[in-house]
């Protein structure tokens, strides 16, 4: 089962959805000045694409979840630890990808060049 190890970060999850709502959020403050003088509008893409990173990372995660049991004696850690872990990056990641689609729904309704 050395599959489930090279495929498989229990904390995925946890370093990919708060690193893709960051780059999210800077990307929304830092592309308004560009889009209102081109009048072109992506952030909602970047949104798009920056939700579907936090999302692989919580793929990973759920794979680190399911494998947990079934590859115990190769794991640094107890499977419980491995599980809770696995589980905190699911939960994270599905958080994350939830807030940077919501901040890309806003970039639809506003573009930053309202006055």
């Amino acid at each position: 089962m050395m599959g489930y190890r090279r495929f498989s970060l229990p904390w995925a999850g946890l370093a990919t959805g708060p690193a893709a709502w960051a780059l999210s959020f800077q990307l929304n403050y830092v592309l308004v000045p560009w889009q209102c003088a081109h009048q072109l509008y992506p952030v909602p893409w970047a949104a798009g694409v920056l939700a579907l990173v936090a999302a692989a990372g919580g793929l990973v995660s759920w794979r680190g979840w399911r494998g947990a049991e079934a590859d115990a004696r190769s794991l640094d850690r107890r499977p419980e630890t491995e599980r809770f872990l696995a589980a905190l990056g699911v939960m994270s990641a599905a958080l994350f990808t939830a807030i940077i689609l919501l901040h890309g729904l806003a970039g639809l309704i506003f573009h930053g060049c309202e006055r």
